[in-house]
């Protein structure tokens, strides 16, 4: 299988070279050729696997340039018992919402306690075997913008991984005080974290600037180097994320949650559309989903956009307490609209040249129709966020985060909308010790400790949930990073972590 530019066609490569650049060489995101077909009959025999066994199968019809063996050598590394806890890798918890039922897929009990881990526990695997196929000896420097979970999952998926470098920057003020503190204290001779004065807007477009520039990308030739990337932009990390949508409709079968071959409903809690367009990626391949319900926050240009057509970043910024949603450009949706186009580079690379210029542009009226007709898009304020963390709780003794409350509370909204009554799988992407504070607010604590581990403590006395283990061991971890930037002095910074003059 091919993978091309969503910005120009013409640029193809394999699956270990789109994975190895992580971003195509004119700033476009590679994207598979054409999609497996996700059989009646296959899907009945993945209902009998474990996870691990249906990633192999779903991970080898996209990967066609890996061996059965480097595949699976690849899981086996990625989903142990050890990282995940359990052999139920994304188990679902089934509840009761205000009289909706629902299905929440538990994607954060890997070692950094968020959803991230699912697809970068894995990536590091991929990206040395594409190396070793396609790098030309050359090491990989793995840069990363993230609003607060993709930076520690890339750090501790990538820490000391042979023949890789990794560079991540944060908003200042813009991630939990537990997030900020899993990056700042990470272990790694190859590691590196920077804070950026901004937000992630500004963090992701200037990584993206650096990716793409002609100079930067020589000096670090120079050097045997090559960028790669560890975000959402690099196929590498979205497949991954296809399978768990796979494997949870199968636990939802065999569960007897809905019948085999009848439709789900999905709802992602949604910032830079990564993880709700893989489980687009599942539906194209035949997953039987009937909608997909994008849920934002106080930041809701998706909402907006699916609504009306029209994507405008020209609005306001909320920094808010689920802040791996707080993001105005959406980077993976530039691959739906490839993809609802029909393929059509041109098309796509206008609309993304609108949005560096102006900040908006409007799709034709036939994707409209499309998005419209697959997509429901709904938002949660931060006053509707913290009510359902408080009454999920007291309704069914259930804590969830703050990501996964804002999913809750639109999937509420949407069923008493539309009376839709089909399955609904709800995305729940981290735990709720990572975010204490604004979760002890929510459930009218009386007083929220200063320390973000006294919170902790707090809140496991408050509920009995039970505490991570990769966050209890944070506590006393001494500070590596403190390094603040301006984006415009970002290149500087990844030359010089680098140990490159330029």
């Amino acid at each position: 299988m091919l993978y091309h530019s969503t910005q120009d066609r013409s640029i193809c490569a394999g699956a270990a070279e789109a994975i190895a650049r992580g971003i195509a060489p004119d700033g476009g995101l590679f994207v598979p050729e054409s999609f497996p077909t996700l059989t009646q009959e296959l899907l009945s025999e993945l209902l009998g696997l474990s996870y691990r066994e249906r990633a192999k199968r779903i991970i080898g019809m996209y990967l066609t340039d890996f061996s059965d063996r480097e595949i699976a050598d690849c899981v086996d590394a990625a989903y142990t018992v050890e990282k995940f806890g359990s052999e139920k890798i994304a188990p679902i918890a089934p509840l009761t919402y205000n009289g909706h039922g629902l299905h929440l897929l538990e994607l954060w009990h890997g070692p950094t306690c968020a959803f991230k881990d699912m697809a970068l526990q894995i990536l590091p695997h991929f990206l040395t075997k594409s190396l070793y196929k396609v790098g030309g000896g050359r090491d990989a420097v793995i840069l990363v913008a993230t609003s607060g979970d993709t930076g520690k999952a890339a750090l501790e998926g990538f820490r000391d991984v042979d023949h890789t470098q990794i560079i991540v920057f944060y908003p200042v003020d813009g991630v939990s005080p537990m997030q900020k503190h899993q990056m700042n204290t990470q272990q790694g001779d190859n590691v590196y974290v920077c804070a950026i004065r901004g937000n992630f807007d500004d963090a992701q477009t200037a990584v993206k600037r650096i990716f793409t520039d002609a100079s930067t990308r020589a000096i670090l030739d120079s050097h045997n180097m090559m960028f790669s990337s560890a975000n959402s932009i690099n196929w590498g990390r979205l497949l991954p994320q296809v399978v768990y949508y796979i494997s949870a409709y199968c636990d939802m079968v065999n569960r007897g949650s809905v019948p085999f071959g009848e439709k789900i409903n999905i709802t992602v809690p949604t910032g830079n559309f990564g993880n709700i367009l893989a489980g687009f990626y599942a539906y194209s391949m035949g997953l039987p989903v009937n909608r997909f319900i994008c849920a934002s926050n106080s930041n809701n240009v998706l909402t907006d956009f699916i609504r009306t057509g029209v994507y405008n970043r020209n609005r306001a910024f909320y920094t808010t307490v689920s802040p791996s949603m707080d993001i105005l450009v959406s980077s993976n949706l530039e691959r739906l609209l490839y993809h609802l186009s029909g393929g059509d580079d041109a098309l796509t690379k206008g609309y993304m040249d609108a949005l560096k210029r102006d900040g908006v542009y409007e799709v034709t009226p036939s994707i409209k129709e499309a998005i419209g007709s697959l997509f429901y898009g709904g938002f949660c304020d931060e006053a509707g966020t913290a009510s359902t963390i408080h009454d999920l709780y007291d309704q069914q003794g259930y804590l969830c985060d703050t990501h996964t409350a804002v999913a809750v509370a639109v999937a509420d909204r949407y069923i008493d909308q539309t009376g839709d009554d089909t399955p609904m799988l709800v995305a729940s992407t981290a735990s709720p010790y990572k975010f204490s504070k604004a979760v002890l607010a929510s459930l009218s604590c009386d007083a929220v400790p200063d320390n973000e581990f006294d919170m902790v403590e707090t809140l496991h006395a408050l509920t009995g949930a039970e505490v991570p283990a990769p966050l209890i061991s944070l506590r006393g971890k001494p500070v590596r990073f403190s390094d603040v930037t301006d984006r415009d002095d970002m290149q500087r910074v990844v030359l010089r972590a680098l140990g490159i003059d330029g």
